[in-house]
């Protein structure tokens, strides 16, 4: 059996555990979570993250330690519609999984999972799991990644029952004016002025889609596709659009951020708790492993859209 991607093990290694087997078999799992009651995604020291209650739970029934690679981390008190990840299991151990049952090997790891994480009163849930095709990578292989935001401007939208996804702005927004806004920074640029830049990390990113709409219940529906969102990028390009709703800033301000390529006391993050990773969309089959060695190479600054328009 082939390697399906370069960052499988082929001996079941993990950071936390291993297995004497080689780990060839490449498992993708689809979830949703409320973020509320998580510090984010990844596993950390002393406080729980989403990762690490689907480690445990995969623990439990492999009877190994089982590390998980995600489509992109979310931060504390973000939430998920369709996260994806990827893992890897030897033969032996995917075989097992219908254990006694007729089902197969990934229904059968959905409805034990789910059993587990069913603790979480809901708060963590796997809608799919199956074998994944071959060069598929949760993170590599993606193409774009949707996030979607709640805005209820004005008092008189502010709804108790849903203020734990929704942001309470006391006036009204313009959505033409932040719509403005946001079509001013489409593309593909280096958005280090709203983005937490790790060391080695480029901050070029392609985004795609930015939009400010009205939902039926008159509250704003913001939705932001890209290739891949940098560190806080999502919260900060909403925070930087809200300053202009607000007067703070002129229009024009999120251009002038972006060219500025600065982090300063203007960079505000809107809050964490309205944010929903929708959706990770993925190309065709055969187009996966082709699609991870692609993202894997490192974006070149002289590539932007914002160096372009100066040739």
């Amino acid at each position: 059996m082939s390697l399906q991607s370069d960052n499988i093990d082929p001996f079941g290694t993990t950071a936390l555990g291993t297995s004497d087997k080689p780990a060839l078999i490449r498992m993708r799992m689809v979830l949703g979570y409320d973020g509320a009651a998580y510090n984010g995604w990844a596993r950390q020291p002393n406080v729980t993250g989403v990762q690490q209650l689907v480690e445990e739970a995969l623990e439990t029934l492999i009877r190994r330690l089982v590390r998980v690679f995600v489509a992109g981390r979310t931060d504390a008190g973000v939430h998920a519609r369709h996260q994806v990840v990827h893992f890897d299991l030897t033969e032996e151990e995917y075989l097992g999984l219908p254990r006694n049952s007729d089902l197969e090997p990934g229904p059968a790891l959905l409805r034990r999972i789910n059993g587990l994480l069913g603790r979480q009163q809901g708060a963590v849930w796997v809608h799919e799991v199956d074998r994944a095709a071959e060069g598929f990578d949760a993170r590599f292989s993606a193409l774009a990644r949707r996030y979607s935001y709640r805005i209820a401007d004005g008092i008189h939208r502010w709804d108790p029952l849903s203020r734990q996804l929704t942001m309470w702005y006391r006036e009204e927004i313009d959505i033409d004016l932040l719509n403005a806004e946001a079509q001013s920074v489409l593309g593909r640029h280096d958005f280090l002025s709203f983005c937490k830049p790790k060391p080695r990390a480029t901050t070029i990113r392609t985004l795609q889609e930015f939009e400010f709409s009205r939902a039926e219940d008159g509250n704003i529906v913001v939705h932001l596709k890209a290739d891949a969102f940098c560190h806080n990028m999502v919260r900060s390009l909403i925070g930087g659009a809200l300053r202009v709703a607000s007067g703070r800033e002129k229009p024009g301000f999120l251009a002038e951020r972006l060219a500025l390529m600065v982090r300063d006391s203007k960079s505000i993050l809107a809050h964490p708790h309205p944010l929903v990773l929708e959706e990770v969309y993925y190309p065709d089959d055969d187009e996966l492993a082709a699609r991870a060695a692609l993202t894997r190479a490192r974006r070149d600054v002289s590539q932007t859209d914002s160096l372009k328009s100066l040739d």
